[in-house]
Order: structure tokens, then sequence, then C-alpha cells
């Protein structure tokens, strides 16, 4: 249904007398009405040339993007609340995509989906804006992932490190520490260079303002970007959720900076997902989930890469976070994302019980790029320690027997017990690349060997400080190194 604008009068000139001539500004709209509305949902008659993602406005002013197209009939899911929206009000649609404004005027801001500020300060003036959905960057214009992304855990860093680029999926049951993990993440990238996207999807109130105290308590929300949907928002709002944080992120990266996105987390965007499918009558597939659900999440993350220098050299890096029952891995969302993503970060319940923090399981964890993404010292001494440390992890199981061993064994052992002891860490006491060299030259040459567990972290925290005061790089020559660990034995 098309509809013509009403001629609009020119305006009085200055003797206060009408001009004699009109101006006529004709405009067409494609119209629709709405069948019937609820749950966030809308069933449209009408708009023959809508296309799936595309927006159209209600008569209310609320604005709502199409989400099914069937025979007759449109579903689309509203992004706006309104107690006004009942079914005959009528429906323009605007032939337009979803976008998001972007731009260094987003740092430090709270702001939901849509961009709209929920910190209580004036909407962002953003004059750039980005498709909220945009294809991923070619291949032609990908790099290999060679550059670390800090975290500053000593566990990540030296064991599973994380590249600029690569997209390392969190997964474990609830409660074990997994945002933790990425708001640590995020707080060190503080002086680094990296512009940081964190997403909030579904989660309570409560839990959103305890992140957003934690990144301002830490001085690090300067170089944040918080994106939140939370659990009342309507499920549309969480389903575009990821995509705006992913677009606000891409800016920077197509600019040549390096960004890092936080996805907290997808299974409550895979939720929202399902219960828009099911509310549109799409057909389920395996636990009720639309089968386009993988397609999804694929389309997400592999907007998450490093560009080559010809196309600026700016990456993208995603640490996408999901959620299991009792454990299981091999439940149909993980075994999706393990698939999709460049490596996974387990965390164990047993682990956490047992007061090893952060708790992950390095046998279950894996990052794909693996020493490509440490710096060059790092890699080096780090070398065989994962496979050692799984190694005494084997070892341990004899120790429950009380059986006795050979001294090479037990000396294995008691390294091993050294080395678990290093890696539990607090929260938000993030290691330089230099602390991490310094512990990891100070172990491998037995400086720990001989001491009570209780007296390693003691230890560890006064070795480190003397390298900070000595002024040690990685640069630095190894006689450096030997000369630190001599003062401080």
């Amino acid at each position: 249904m098309s509809g013509q604008a009403p001629f609009t009068q020119s305006p009085l000139d200055r003797q206060g007398e009408w001009l004699s001539s009109y101006r006529f500004v004709p405009r067409s709209a494609e119209r629709g009405r709405i069948l019937s509305t609820g749950d966030g949902i809308l069933w449209i008659r009408g708009l023959p040339g809508a296309e799936i993602d595309e927006l159209i406005r209600c008569e209310d002013g609320s604005r709502a993007v199409v989400f099914q197209v069937a025979s007759g009939n449109v579903g689309a899911i509203l992004l706006e609340a309104s107690d006004a929206l009942s079914s005959g009000q009528s429906v323009e649609r605007l032939t337009s995509p979803l976008e998001i404004g972007v731009g260094d005027e987003l740092l430090g801001r709270v702001i939901d989906p849509l961009g709209r500020p929920l910190d209580g300060d004036p909407p962002p003036v953003c004059p750039i804006r980005n498709l909220l959905d945009s294809p991923s960057p070619p291949i032609i214009a990908r790099d290999f992932v060679a550059r670390p992304l800090l975290t500053g855990l000593r566990i990540i860093d030296t064991l599973i490190p994380v590249g600029m680029g690569q997209r390392e999926l969190l997964i474990g049951d609830s409660g074990l520490g997994k945002t933790s993990v990425a708001l640590d993440t995020v707080i060190n990238q503080k002086g680094r260079g990296v512009k940081c996207v964190y997403v909030l999807i579904g989660q309570k109130r409560s839990t959103v303002m305890n992140t957003i105290q934690m990144l301002r308590d830490n001085e690090a929300l300067g170089h944040v970007v918080v994106v939140v949907a939370e659990a009342t928002a309507l499920p549309g709002v969480r389903y575009i959720a990821p995509f705006s944080g992913c677009a606000i992120a891409e800016y920077w990266m197509r600019k040549g900076m390096d960004t890092l996105v936080v996805y907290d987390d997808l299974t409550a965007h895979a939720n929202s997902y399902r219960e828009l499918s099911l509310l549109l009558r799409r057909p389920p597939g395996r636990e009720a989930f639309p089968a386009d659900i993988f397609s999804l999440h694929a389309r997400l993350l592999e907007r998450s890469t490093c560009l080559s220098p010809s196309f600026g050299g700016g990456s993208l890096t995603a640490l996408p976070i999901i959620e299991t029952r009792e454990g299981e891995i091999a439940s149909y969302l993980p075994t999706n994302l393990i698939s999709i993503t460049d490596g996974q970060i387990y965390f164990d319940g047993a682990l956490f019980s047992s007061g090893f923090l952060p708790a992950i399981d390095l046998r279950r964890s894996v990052s794909r790029v693996g020493g490509r993404a440490q710096p060059g010292a790092v890699r080096e001494e780090a070398g065989r320690m994962k496979l050692d440390y799984l190694q005494f992890l084997e070892l341990l199981v004899f120790t429950r027997f009380g059986a006795k061993l050979e001294s090479s064994v037990q000396k294995k052992i008691d390294r091993g017990r050294i080395l678990r002891e290093i890696l539990i860490q607090d929260r938000f006491s993030p290691f330089s690349p230099t602390d991490q060299m310094t512990w990891l030259v100070a172990y491998n040459h037995g400086f720990f060997d001989g001491l009570e567990i209780p007296s390693v972290k003691a230890a560890l925290m006064g070795l480190v400080r003397e390298g900070r005061e000595s002024g040690l790089t990685l640069a630095s020559p190894r006689e450096d190194w030997d000369r630190l660990l001599g003062r401080t034995r």
C-alpha cells in the first residue's frame, strides 16, 4: 500500500505574506497492517517486498526487524517495547538494514544494542555508522595470527597463549570463573592500545552493575565499550546484542587498530534465538534449537581475524563464553562453538572446589595458534612445560595408593606440585611478559626446588619484585637473568 505526503507550503517572507508557489515533496512507502502482537513478535499482513533483517517502523514510532517471510505474512521481532502497539495499526517498510553508531565516542560508555545510552549521560554523537550484520573479511585480506594478546594470567600466557585475531572459547559450568578471566583480560589491555567491547547478553542487572563497577574500580572503563542486553530486555534486543558489539569493534579493526570482543555469553544468545524462532513457528532441531544456530554463530565469529598489512593490519580477537551443564562438552551448543573457534579454555568444577584458581583444566584446554602467539623469549622458556605438567597429573595418580616411587618420578611430582602452586593466581593481579619471563627462568633453573608449598607464593612474588626493580626486559641477555637469580637465592 503506497501513500503520498501532503504538500507543504513555503515559509512566510519578511513582509508576512504567503508566496504564491507551493512546494510538493512526494514520498512513497510500502505499508502493511499488524495482524497480532505479543512476546516481542509482530505478525504483519502486507509488505510484499520485505526482506530478512530489514527495518520496519510501526505507527507508534517503535521499530522492528523482519525475521520471517511467509506466504502473505511477515514475522518481525520488536526492538523497542511500546504499550501503544496493537493489532490493526499500520507499519512502514524502511528498506534499510539495522545499523549502529561506531567510533571513539563510545569508549567509556554503557549502551544498549541499539546504541542508546544506559549510563545516564547524553547519547553519544557518532557520525559513522556500521551495519550490524556485514560480511566477514575474505581470505585474501587475512594474515597469520602471530602477535600475542596478553591476558596477564600465568596459566594462559605461558601454556594456552591467545593471539590477536584468534577466537578462543571460554567454556565451563556456571560460576567457575569464566567472566573473571574475561574481565582480567580486558583490564590487562589498559595502556596496550587494544580497544575492548564487552557484550553482556541476558545477564541479571546485579551482574551487569558488578561488571561495570569492576571495570571502573580498575580504571579500565576508558578503553572499553559495554553493550548491555539485560535478561529483562526484549528477546529481539538480546538477539542483536553480539552483532552490535562486533560492528563496533570491526570499525577499529578496519582502521588498523587491535580490538577485543567478549561475548558473555552465547548460551543466553542462543536461547533468545531459539525463543524467537519457536514463536515465529520455525521448525525446531536438536534440543529445540533451529537448524541455523550453527550458521548464526559461525557468521558472527568469522568476522574476528587478523588483517594483512595491505588491508590495514588491524585485528579483532573474540572471547566467546559458553555455559555447560555438569561439565558436558558434547552437547549441541558447546560442540558447535568448539568446531568454530581456534581453541578453548575449559573450566573445571573439581579444580574450582580445590582452590586451583583460575580453575582451568589444561587437559581439555587447547590453543590452535600455540607458541606462534607468544613472545620469542617466553616461548623458548615455556617449551615443554605444558606437556611436563600433564605428565605430572598422570603421575599424581600413583601417590594416592602410597606406592614407593623412584627418585626421578618423585622429583617430577615435586616439581609439578610447585608449578601447580605457581599457576594459582588472584583476580586483578596481572603479570607482564617480563614478569612471566622471570618466573619461567627461575622455575626452569630450579630456583623453587626444595621449597615447601606454602612458601612458593611468597618466593614467587619476591622474585618478581626484584625483577621489576632490576629493569630487565625480554631482550635482556641470559647472564642478566642468571645474576638476578643469584641475588635472590
